[in-house]
């Protein structure tokens, strides 16, 4: 599954897959326009794969839908309630805007702000990921981090199906959907779902039609 698009000034791509010979993947990430600039980006890992993850994700994504404006450390807690009597999930919010982004993480969904250097990509921020299962246990506190975002920084965005390392093999002088389906290929496992997601800002907005994804 590929879906790409524009929000306002914030381009954005995901790439994505089930387990190799599954149909259903159990990864999933939400695209959601705020309304105030920014664009609320989230990446779910249901435990395991197939059926059962999908079923506990797709809960959290209707729930974030029907949210979207509250502070991420109210989404995480909805999410959780919302998948109490399933199986679980990983799951990484990130408020993206043209000058800051706000993100919060239970579990081991991947965020990482890459800038350009002088010898490739470069890490300029990395989501503090909270021990816990969203559905079964949080952490005991839920702080969401805010760093500083330039144009054309990447979020890059990923689940634990992908196994490269941060920065790796992207190309920032790419689109994201390109950046998305490269690391798709060459990156994930064949023995889970996998998705990636990738969004920056960028200089003005190309008047495209705006889109929610799940």
């Amino acid at each position: 599954m590929h879906e790409d698009g524009y929000i306002g000034r914030i381009e954005w791509a995901m790439a994505g897959r089930p387990l190799p010979g599954q149909d259903v993947s159990g990864d999933r990430c939400l695209v959601l326009d705020t309304g105030t600039g920014t664009v609320l980006f989230a990446v779910l890992d249901g435990l395991g794969h197939g059926a059962a993850a999908a079923a506990a994700v797709d809960r959290a994504t209707r729930v974030l839908a029907e949210n979207r404006t509250e502070p991420l450390d109210a989404l995480m807690m909805l999410c959780h309630r919302a998948m109490s009597d399933t199986r679980g999930a990983a799951v990484t919010l990130v408020l993206f805007g043209a000058e800051e982004t706000q993100w919060l993480s239970v579990g081991n969904v991947e965020s990482h702000l890459l800038t350009a250097g002088p010898a490739g990509p470069q890490i300029s921020a990395t989501v503090l990921q909270s021990g816990g299962i969203v559905g079964y246990r949080l952490p005991s506190t839920l702080q969401p981090q805010t760093v500083p975002v330039r144009p054309g920084d990447l979020l890059l965005m990923s689940t634990d199906g992908v196994e490269a390392e941060p920065g790796q093999g992207v190309d920032l002088a790419k689109s994201t959907a390109e950046i998305v389906a490269e690391l798709l290929n060459r990156h994930a496992k064949d023995s889970d779902d996998a998705l990636v997601l990738a969004a920056r800002v960028r200089g003005a907005s190309n008047g495209a039609a705006q889109r929610d994804v799940s």
